[in-house]
């Protein structure tokens, strides 16, 4: 089972750093031995993105403020790589990476490991999640990922990331959503908090409506949840109010249809109510008028 098969790594990366052997030669060129976990320091070139990253938003100011730490003081915690056709695969780090580009590091220090396609994304994921800054929708699209390509169900998943399993199902409901707001909620325009409020709306139309207003009007989630209850309500009465009429009016609307040969609708409040009669030609107008004319 999935979750058997990645047991552990839910615990923390660090169990990943036991036994490496460790080459601290800057200026040699890296020679990566198969089968074997190394540090070495890797030219930062050979280096390319993880194709598994659940990250897709990288926030330039952090970049930059990494940037600046790193120039200073170097690269403290090595990347985590695995060997590719040519050169090396980021699997966590990929933050660390990008500063240290900018600060103009030709060299950084990875660790190199040997790992199947479900140990990098699981790892890229759990490196995102225990910093707590993941988006939601990332987040979410990781889950799904982890379910659609490597067949978790939603307990593995709760068990290899640590999170419990009506968090993955709550999280994974916010790819419901429409794309636009899903495109607000990756661009921090709403949170998480704001989604899930959406989410339990029934019509595309009204979460969008909503998402705008969210937007434009600056509404808290607490503003938003209470202005989901006030629809949702409304939504209520309606559907009381058509029981209502199923109930009591639909059999006297049945009636006139019959005597009238055409629709009719019959609103009906507590002390007055209105007769709608449709006609739709000239004809048929005269013909009812007609029918009016003999109740005389």
């Amino acid at each position: 089972m999935a979750g058997a098969k990645s047991k552990g790594l839910g615990k923390g990366l660090e169990a990943l750093f036991g036994d490496i052997e460790i080459n601290v030669a800057k200026d040699e060129p890296h020679e990566y031995q198969p089968g074997k976990d190394q540090i070495l320091f890797i030219d930062i070139n050979d280096i390319k993105p993880n194709s598994s990253q659940p990250r897709q938003i990288f926030d330039e100011e952090k970049i930059n403020e990494l940037a600046s730490s790193i120039a200073m003081h170097g690269v403290i915690q090595p990347l985590l790589l695995k060997q590719a056709e040519t050169g090396f695969e980021l699997v966590a780090g990929e933050r660390r990476w990008r500063a240290a580009r900018k600060a103009g590091l030709k060299q950084v220090p990875g660790i190199v490991k040997e790992l199947t396609g479900e140990q990098r994304m699981l790892i890229a994921l759990i490196e995102n999640i225990q910093r707590e800054d993941l988006n939601p929708i990332e987040e979410a699209e990781a889950f799904q990922k982890m379910h659609v390509e490597f067949g978790f169900k939603q307990d593995d998943i709760s068990k290899n990331i640590g999170k419990s399993r009506p968090y993955i199902t709550n999280a994974l409901r916010l790819l419901k959503l429409p794309e636009e707001i899903r495109g607000l909620v990756l661009s921090g325009k709403l949170s998480s908090g704001h989604a899930r409020a959406l989410v339990s709306i029934d019509s595309e139309k009204m979460q969008l409506l909503i998402a705008r207003r969210i937007e434009n009007e600056g509404l808290s989630v607490r503003e938003t949840e209470d202005l989901v209850r006030d629809i949702e309500k409304k939504h209520e009465k309606n559907i009381f109010k058509r029981i209502e009429k199923s109930v009591d009016i639909l059999e006297i609307e049945e009636e006139l249809k019959t005597i009238l040969g055409t629709k009719v609708t019959l609103k009906h409040g507590r002390k007055s109510g209105k007769l709608e009669i449709n006609y739709y030609s000239r004809d048929e107008l005269e013909r009812l008028i007609e029918i009016f004319r003999g109740l005389k």
